[in-house]
């Protein structure tokens, strides 16, 4: 029996002929590994930012199952992604980003973050923002339990201010505008999720609206607000998503995408077109399970990597 020894330099060409062979026959997986090719070797980079407050509370959502949700279609969008829990130190993580996607449910960036990133996108970053980025900080009533949203300065940045949410419903949502984020959407589409009552703030295009002439919630039900501001002119339009373009940059906000399990659920009731009676599901999903927010999560991984 005779051996050959190959040098490193014959040893590495072929270790590239194997990969161009695996690449021919296997795609861009391979052993469940990703292969890149010369037309994705330019990355495209993300950064996640999923979590509650306080540092590691769910703050009543499953934050795990809307991380991985994200991080999968980020990773499948051809991304590197950095993941956080918080917006610290949020200036020198988009350092090189196209991307920032948020999920959170109490943290949100001081005035100086949000100087950072609203520099990062008149440079042309992007930034595309879900369901409880429009809320922050609730500060205590005297004298009740109940709680008030404060309007901070990244409600200027994000172009959108949470004030309250009824029980979770079905409801219609309406697509209002043709753009990246909603393409591929029919004119409507119907979700069970928790409708916020979201103010715009600033110059914005709206995308997404549902109607709700009045807050159904129960007294005593969510937070407490002085005036309806989220409502339109015609009394009854609610914004559920929107664009506010800063400098070569953009933000998109979709108030949709509630999710809790067993262990993270906090809420009391729901109304009867999500539970008989009334009963909250210990397992939702939501707007999660519809075609239609995923194409807008699909949507939105594209609309970034053109930044």
């Amino acid at each position: 029996m005779t051996f050959t020894l190959l040098r490193r330099s014959q040893v590495a060409n072929v270790h590239v002929a194997s990969c161009h062979l695996a690449l021919q026959h296997y795609g861009r997986t391979f052993c469940g590994h990703r292969l890149h090719t010369e037309g994705n070797m330019a990355s495209k980079r993300a950064h996640l930012i999923v979590g509650g407050f306080p540092i590691g509370s769910t703050a009543g959502h499953d934050m795990d199952f809307a991380r991985i949700t994200l991080l999968q279609k980020l990773y499948d969008g051809g991304y590197q992604t950095t993941v956080a829990n918080d917006f610290a130190d949020i200036g020198e993580r988009l350092h090189g980003v196209n991307l920032l996607v948020t999920y959170v449910a109490g943290p949100y960036p001081n005035d100086a973050q949000c100087q950072e990133m609203e520099q990062w996108m008149a440079d042309g970053g992007r930034w595309f923002a879900l369901h409880g980025t429009s809320g922050g900080r609730a500060a205590r009533i005297e004298g009740s339990r109940r709680r008030r949203m404060v309007r901070l300065a990244h409600h200027d940045a994000l172009g959108a201010f949470f004030l309250n949410h009824p029980p979770l419903s079905k409801f219609k949502v309406e697509v209002q505008a043709d753009h990246p984020i909603t393409a591929g959407l029919p004119a409507n589409f119907e979700t069970s999720d928790e409708l916020y009552l979201v103010e715009p703030v600033g110059r914005s295009q709206t995308l997404l609206t549902t109607e709700l002439p009045k807050d159904p919630s129960p007294p005593g039900f969510g937070f407490v607000y002085d005036e309806d501001t989220s409502v339109r002119e015609d009394g009854k339009t609610r914004v559920l998503g929107l664009e506010r373009t800063v400098g070569k940059g953009a933000v998109v906000y979709v108030a949709l995408g509630h999710c809790h399990s067993p262990e993270t659920n906090g809420q009391p009731l729901v109304d009867e077109s999500v539970g008989a009676g009334g009963k909250t599901p210990m397992v939702f999903r939501g707007s999660w399970e519809t075609e239609a927010f995923n194409t807008i999560l699909d949507n939105a991984v594209r609309w970034g990597a053109a930044a």
